[in-house]
């Protein structure tokens, strides 16, 4: 069996590698960040980064980026003047235009914020709502609450509103993870509240949480059980092993740090690997990944227990994960805390035998793509019943129809046009690459328009994928 086994290396994970570099960008003095992941979206960030006034020399090992010496900016972002704002790019990136835009307003001049594709339509306007709170000034160049905008700096100032902000997290959770690392440039300390009717995508705030720890800023996380209830600190790292938080009951205290150079390196990503631990399941080979870390604070290490839901065979070493390929069944499934894999999951349960429902992934109508409409949309070509929901999406899965539905095929079949759409979204593509398992005959990357929108985030995808045939 171990010569039957598919092995693959992950890649870094995107969101800490954005997260490292940021807080390597606003150290003092030099940092050394290895393994970070290089494609479109870091570029986004390094380049606005550079612009602000850090620096980024290639670390290489065998001729390949292996990470990044940093030379930092003592908690100062730089900005340009009224007449020449600095022009700050973040692309396709959300996290790059969401994280950044706090962090910029930390700093001191002005900034030109914009992007591509689909990024003025995104919205912003919960986060720079509170950031105005905090003594910024930004204007909505556009349309309202979105990019781009033009932001005039001064730091941020936490006596302007008592020390305290409720920042909601019904959009994204990269509102308040960008706040998180702005604050500690704050000229006080500043207590900021989970606030709106839900906290999406949680865990990726405890990778922001987790960042400032190894950079050594000083905070607390604070809860209660109930709105109006005493606050309590949080026992040390505690926050570690929350799984799920309620607006006004949760809240970080952060107080004016300098973010420490050093030595970093980040682990890898389970978003990536999710395509290949799925592939595993479903076609004739188990797939092991390796580089990754079971006690991940990663959101998307969830997918273990999906995939053992679903009914996959699934074992755990140290430092990697193995999958076989298993008979699947449709489950039920709230994904807000792990709405990136909704694409590979809403693949999987093509693939399984009943329905499967995901739901609280409303704000997927909100990503690069429509991550609602557009699986839908897709699944449907190759002959997948779904339906899409206002807050997710129903899958009746193919396994097991050969026999009950008469004419029905038991897997996904080639488009009758023969195409794919990614929708310009990474996410979309590599998901899509799943539905060759199984004997499909479907070769993705040959019928799909933008194969290479997968640069935004996994520019090797490709190459790894065909070690699968």
């Amino acid at each position: 069996m171990e010569n039957n086994i598919v092995k693959i290396t992950a890649p870094p994970s995107k969101s800490l590698s954005h997260r490292f570099l940021i807080g390597a960008a606003l150290a003092r003095g030099e940092s050394v960040v290895r393994h970070t992941l290089e494609s479109v979206d870091l570029e986004a960030t390094r380049d606005v980064l550079s612009a602000a006034g850090a620096k980024f020399e290639p670390l290489r090992e065998e001729g390949e980026i292996a990470g990044w010496r940093v030379t930092g900016v003592n908690g100062h972002p730089r900005g340009g003047s009224e007449s020449d704002p600095l022009q700050c790019n973040v692309q396709e990136s959300g996290t790059t235009c969401r994280l950044l835009t706090a962090v910029l307003a930390a700093g001191e001049g002005m900034f030109h914020i914009y992007g591509e594709g689909r990024m003025h339509d995104r919205p912003i306007g919960d986060l720079c709502h509170v950031l105005q709170m905090l003594g910024a000034d930004i204007k909505f160049e556009e349309k309202r609450d979105c990019p781009p905008i033009l932001l005039r700096a001064n730091g941020i100032d936490p006596g302007l509103v008592d020390g305290y902000v409720r920042l909601g997290m019904d959009e994204s959770s990269q509102f308040f993870s960008g706040l998180l690392m702005a604050a500690p440039l704050a000229s006080s300390s500043l207590s900021i509240e989970v606030g709106g009717k839900k906290a999406l995508s949680w865990p990726y705030v405890g990778l922001t949480l987790q960042t400032l720890s190894a950079f050594g800023i000083r905070f607390v996380a604070q809860a209660r059980p109930r709105i109006g209830a005493p606050w309590n600190d949080l026992q040390k790292s505690s926050w570690r092993i929350i799984e799920d938080i309620r607006p006004g009951c949760f809240r970080v205290r952060v107080w004016p740090s300098s973010y420490k150079a050093g030595a970093y390196f980040v682990e890898g990503d389970w978003s990536g690997a999710s395509y290949f631990l799925a592939a595993g399941a479903l076609g004739k080979k188990p797939v092991t990944v390796r580089g990754l870390n079971p006690e991940s604070m990663q959101g998307d290490r969830i997918l273990l227990e999906i995939l053992r839901k679903m009914g996959a065979s699934v074992e755990i070493s140290p430092d990697s994960v193995t999958v076989y390929p298993s008979e699947l069944h449709g489950v039920s499934l709230d994904m807000g805390a792990c709405p990136d894999l909704v694409p590979t999951v809403a693949a999987l349960a093509a693939y399984a035998k009943g329905s499967t429902r995901i739901s609280n992934v409303g704000h997927l109508r909100i990503k690069e793509s429509d991550r609602i409409e557009a699986p839908a949309r897709e699944l449907s070509k190759a002959g997948v019943m779904v339906d899409a929901l206002s807050e997710g999406l129903l899958i009746n899965g193919m396994g097991g129809l050969r026999g009950h539905v008469r004419n029905k095929p038991d897997r996904p079949c080639r488009p009758a046009d023969g195409c794919f759409s990614a929708h310009n979204d990474h996410r979309m593509a590599m998901s899509l690459a799943l539905l060759e398992m199984g004997d499909t005959g479907i070769d993705v990357r040959e019928c799909l328009d933008d194969p290479s929108v997968v640069k935004k985030s996994f520019p090797n995808f490709w190459e790894l994928w065909s070690s699968l045939k």
